[in-house]
Parts: C-alpha cells; sequence; structure tokens
C-alpha cells in the first residue's frame, strides 16, 4: 500500500495532531526537532559514501546474512542491463515501433474514410490533407520500412517458436496479421502502386466506382480487410498496454476510441458507396470519372496481375519460415534433446532454442503468460530447482523485467530461457494469473523469509455490539478501522488479513534491512494508539466507554506469498510467527497493556528495555517458551 503513498512534507508532519499527540508523549518540543531535520536534509540529499554504506549494513548481523546472499544475484541483473541492447530487446522494440507507425497511418486513413458521411469534396480534400506527409520521400520509406519490419519479425517469430501452441488471443493476432497483405494486395496496388507505374490517379469516386459497381465483391473485401486491420490493432495495443498499471483507469476511453473509428469510417464507406450507385445511373458520370483518373480497362487488368504477383510472392515468403521449421524439427529429432521436468510430476523433451513456456504450452501444461511470452507481464516467472547453472545470465527484456519485481535467487522468465540441459522448473503464479498478479515482488509468490507480523484488537467490541443498534455498530467499526489503516500506510505497513474487529499487518515486506520492518511496526503502534485516542475524542459523544485496543509484535521466520482463491489473492503469512503474534495480542487483557513485543523484535529494534520485566509464555505444541515485554504507554515504544 506504501507504493502509492505521498510523502508527507515537514510542515503537514509538525502540524498533524496525531504526530504532535506522539511527540508530546515523548516530550519532544517541535520546534527544536523541525531544526534538526532542517540540518539533518542537507546532509541527506547527497549519497551515502562507501563507508557510510558499510556502516549502516553493519547495524543488524541478521540483514547483513540477507544481503550478502541475495548481492550477487542484484549485481548480476545490474550488470546485465548494462550491456546493452540484445537481439530480443532490440526486436521488441522494432515491433512496437513498427507497430505504432502502421497504426498511425491506419487512424490517418480511417479519419478520412469517416468525412465520407460529409461529402467526396470534404473526404478528399481531409485524405490529401492527413496522407500528405506519408506521401513524401521520407514518410513513404518510413511507411515502407515498418510494413517491412513488423512482417519479417512476425515471419521471424514464427521461425523461432519451437512450438506453435499460443493462447487463443495469440491466434487471433497472429491469424489476423498474415491475412492482412492479402486483403490488401489489390487496394494498394490499385492505389500507390498504380499511380507510381502506370500513372493513375486514385480519387474516392474512382475507387468506389470499381468496388461498388464494376467488382462489387471488392466491397466487401475492403471493408473486411477494415475489421481486420483493425482488431488486430486493438489485441496487439491492448495486451501491449495490459501490464501497465495506468491502463485500466484508461481503458474505457480506448474501448470507446477503439469502436467509434471504424464505426464513423465504415460508414462512410457504406454511405458513399450508395451515393456512387446513385449517381450511376448517369452513365456519364461513370466514364468522365474514369478518364479523369486515367483508369482504362488495360490498366485494370495491369493492376490485376500485379496484385496477382504481389500475392503469390506473399504466399512463398510466408510459407518459407514454416518449412523452415519442418526441415530443423527433423534434424532436431535426430538428436536427444534435453528433459524438461516440472513440479507436477511431468517430464517433457525439449526442442533446441525453445523456451520453457513454448515446451509447456506444447505438452499441454497450463502455464500463465499473460504478455504472451514478450517479457512485460512476468507472470510466466518459474523457480529453476535443477540446472541453473546450465542457463546464460538474465540480459536484455529478461533482465529489466527481474529487476523491476526484485526477483529472488533462481528465479527466472519462462518466456526467455532455452534450455540446451536437462531442467527442473515450478511455477510461482497460477497458470490463470492475470496482469496485476505481475507486479507482485519477487519472493511473494510463497517463500520463507524474516518478517515483522502486527496484530491489532480492538477490545470490548462485543459490550459495544449489545449497546449500539447495527448500523452505529458499522459506522464505529469502518472509522475504527480506517484510522488502522491511516497508521500502517504512514509506517510501511501492509494490511494483510481482516479478522471481526482486529486486523493483521506485515511490516518490511520491501526492506532490504529486515530490521527496519520492526521499527516500522513500532512507530505504527504508537501511530495507531494516538490515532485510537483521537478518534476516542471524536467520537465521545457516542461512545458508551472509550475504545482500547490491544497490538501484538513479533520478527521472526514466516511465509510469505500471494494467497487465497484464485482472482481474490491478497499478500500474507502463515507460520508459528503468525501464531505467536496472536498469542501476544491476546496477552495484553492478561497484562493491561497497550502493545506486547516479542523479545527478538525488542532487540531487532534497538527498544530500549532497561529496567523492564522479561517475561515468558509457553507456545501450544511447543517446548520452547516466548520471551515478550509488555508495553503500556506510547513512551515506552521509543527506540
Amino acid at each position: 500500500m506504501d507504493r502509492y503513498h505521498r510523502e508527507p512534507t515537514l510542515a503537514e508532519v509538525l502540524s498533524d495532531p496525531v504526530t504532535l499527540a506522539v511527540m508530546d508523549a515523548d516530550g519532544v518540543d517541535r520546534y527544536d526537532l523541525a531544526a534538526t531535520l532542517s540540518q539533518m536534509a542537507a546532509k541527506l540529499m547527497r549519497p551515502p559514501g562507501p563507508v557510510e554504506k558499510k556502516k549502516r549494513l553493519a547495524d543488524s548481523a541478521i540483514a547483513k546474512a540477507v544481503i550478502a546472499d541475495r548481492k550477487p544475484d542484484v549485481a548480476e541483473l545490474s550488470e546485465s542491463m548494462t550491456r546493452g541492447y540484445n537481439a530480443r530487446m532490440l526486436r521488441s522494440n522494432v515491433r512496437v515501433i513498427s507497430a505504432l507507425v502502421l497504426l498511425a497511418f491506419v487512424v490517418c486513413h480511417l479519419t478520412a474514410h469517416a468525412f465520407l458521411l460529409v461529402s467526396f469534396a470534404r473526404a478528399d480534400a481531409a485524405l490529401d490533407m492527413l496522407m500528405s506527409p506519408w506521401r513524401t520521400a521520407i514518410g513513404t520509406a518510413i511507411l515502407v520500412s515498418a510494413v517491412l519490419a513488423h512482417y519479417l519479425n512476425g515471419l521471424w517469430s514464427i521461425y523461432v517458436r519451437r512450438y506453435l501452441r499460443l493462447s487463443r488471443w495469440e491466434r487471433w493476432q497472429l491469424g489476423l496479421g498474415l491475412c492482412i497483405p492479402l486483403l490488401l494486395m489489390l487496394h494498394v496496388t490499385s492505389t500507390r502502386v498504380a499511380e507510381s507505374l502506370l500513372g493513375v490517379s486514385s480519387h474516392y469516386s474512382s475507387v468506389l466506382i470499381v468496388q461498388w459497381l464494376l467488382s462489387p465483391w471488392l466491397a466487401v473485401l475492403q471493408a473486411t480487410a477494415v475489421l481486420t486491420v483493425w482488431i488486430h490493432a486493438c489485441i496487439g495495443v491492448h495486451f501491449w498496454l495490459r501490464t501497465k498499471p495506468w491502463y485500466a483507469h484508461w481503458r474505457p476511453l480506448f474501448v470507446g476510441l477503439g469502436m467509434l473509428l471504424p464505426t464513423l469510417a465504415l460508414s462512410g464507406y457504406v454511405a458513399a458507396g450508395n451515393r456512387v450507385l446513385r449517381d450511376a445511373e448517369n452513365p456519364n458520370y461513370v466514364k468522365l470519372s474514369l478518364e479523369a483518373s486515367n483508369l482504362t480497362d488495360q490498366k485494370r487488368a495491369e493492376i490485376g496481375q500485379i496484385a496477382g504477383i504481389g500475392s503469390a510472392a506473399y504466399l512463398a515468403l510466408t510459407l518459407l519460415p514454416f518449412a523452415g521449421r519442418g526441415v530443423r524439427g527433423w534434424l532436431s529429432r535426430r538428436r536427444r534433446p534435453p528433459l524438461l521436468t516440472h513440479s507436477s510430476g511431468r517430464t517433457v523433451p525439449l526442442l533446441p532454442g525453445a523456451t520453457v513456456l513454448e515446451t509447456l504450452r506444447e505438452s499441454g501444461i497450463p502455464h500463465a503468460s499473460v504478455c504472451g511470452g514478450r517479457a512485460r507481464c512476468t507472470t510466466c516467472r518459474i523457480l529453476v530447482t535443477r540446472g541453473l547453472d546450465s542457463l546464460p545470465k538474465p540480459s536484455g527484456l529478461e533482465a529489466r523485467a527481474l529487476a523491476r519485481i526484485g526477483a529472488t535467487p533462481g528465479m527466472r522468465l519462462a518466456c526467455q530461457i532455452c534450455p540446451t540441459a536437462d531442467i527442473s522448473v515450478m511455477p510461482l503464479l497460477a497458470a490463470d494469473a492475470g496482469a496485476a498478479d505481475g507486479t507482485v515482488r519477487g519472493g511473494l509468490e510463497g517463500s520463507e523469509r524474516l518478517i515483522t507480523v502486527l496484530f491489532v484488537d480492538l477490545r470490548g467490541s462485543t459490550t459495544l455490539g449489545e449497546a449500539k443498534l447495527p448500523y452505529d455498530l458499522l459506522y464505529i467499526l469502518n472509522q475504527f478501522f480506517s484510522e488502522m489503516t491511516k497508521a500502517l500506510d504512514a509506517t510501511n505497513g501492509h494490511y494483510a488479513q481482516f479478522a471481526g474487529d482486529g486486523l493483521m499487518a506485515l511490516y518490511g515486506l520491501n526492506a532490504k534491512d529486515p530490521a527496519a520492518g520492526v521499527v516500522d511496526a513500532l512507530r505504527g503502534a504508537r501511530e495507531m494508539l494516538a490515532r485510537v485516542d483521537q478518534l476516542n475524542s471524536r467520537l465521545r459523544g457516542d461512545l458508551p466507554q472509550p475504545m482500547r485496543i490491544g497490538i501484538g509484535i513479533h520478527f521472526s521466520e514466516a511465509i510469505v506469498g500471494a494467497m487465497g482463491p484464485p482472482g481474490s489473492q491478497i499478500i500474507t503469512a502463515i507460520g508459528e510467527t503468525v501464531n505467536a503474534c496472536a498469542r501476544l495480542e491476546s496477552l495484553t487483557k492478561k497484562y493491561d497493556c497497550a502493545v506486547i513485543v516479542s523479545r527478538r523484535g525488542a532487540e531487532m529494534a534497538g527498544l530500549d528495555v532497561k529496567g523492564r520485566q522479561l517475561h515468558q509464555v509457553p507456545l501450544k505444541g511447543r517446548t520452547q517458551t516466548l520471551e515478550f515485554y509488555a508495553l503500556k504507554t506510547l513512551a515506552d515504544l521509543r527506540v
């Protein structure tokens, strides 16, 4: 939750009533604090030197061990990212850039078609204006380069895939993309090619006469081509932007524009076609229009011949990667391929050059991949349990994606690695994972790690429920949970579970030093207590007695990850640490205190416990006891 939290300014902090209440409890003068923070700000503006970094890392023995384990992998990712573009990254960028260029051309063309709803003159004027940049030498070169780059990139993607078992949207996008040149071949030949080679001038009237009067089947072909091009583009744009966090908010606008433009263009096309059919009742209209465009029967025949040759060449070129795949497959079957072992127990062969994702799909093993294997969504992430040493280090797109999610050791993207030796893998996300799941940081799919757990519970909620109507009770509880959530947001806490009149939170999820989570948890406890006091003051006329809370804080190892039913998973923790923390929270009643902190948590946070009694409690099912400190006031939580 703290990912989108705006950091408050110093003035806002020193004017917040909750912060002032905490400072008053600690005996801190806000004016002295403001002066001290202003002096420290200048020092913090410059990056820490090597000596300062080492000193900070040396503050916690556990943190040193954790960071030492992860440092090589982080360094490897950083090094890989500085190597520049590799072939896949370059091809990915070329695919996107060429697609955007072609989309811009299509939008200009369809916009001009929409003006056919007004008149031929307005449509011709709009076409001349919108197409003029594309008709220049530079514009034509850019357009032709984009067409070739996008088409050849598509053929190469077919060839390099070792298996052609694709998801539904990938099949549609690839199939529609391969149909587009055939559908547009005759139209392109009769306009731009005929203008350059045969001296034909294209106008809406002459083109529509040919398509609606002389060869009516061309009108159906043209409408089909428009829909095919637009659907292909919409699929590509949707699955390109689907992994962007802002896309969900703007998606309705994209859908509206995606429906509006082709509707207007086809409506103009149909309206103009019907107008041509009406005008064609005058024999001179057709004759004069064709003569004005220099379009004779002989030139129409030559246009058909050129289109036929172009279609044949296109089909031959399109079949070439499929033929190459056949030859490559025959050669690979003569050699013993490496084996991929899935965590489900299945073992399947790996063709040379095949990615893990392609192999899993071909073998019918469900595996997540929102972006279709383009290293954008990271939903295909896997843990390589055997054969990691035989894989090359992450680079290019994979390195960037893994660095973005803070990948843990052994984590790779199934769509990017092509094993050449036996390998064993375990998927880290469910096969039906969505785009949002791809933003989950590495290690949160399910791993044992050091974490700080905080439980908070509202005391006397049963009595409160008996004294209030259900509506009033829900209003009070909603106010309570709103304040608790704000306390978590302000102290880097993560809401993990809700339980009746209490909640569980995690601290240190994204902290490099696990000890920082305990410090934040103590800050969170102070913030919660202060906010409850403020809430009591605000609702004193609605409460039979002031609200009180009990808080338990524990620091230890737990299994942390995204858990729950598909589609509604939450990041939480399970294990003995969680049970122990819940027990500590329940003991706040017995010891009549506000907060109980385990001894390990107090030591990690550097809590001042001089003169405080160390208590012990047995844990159910264990011979060991849990040691803790009982704290009653805000001042007791001072670090």
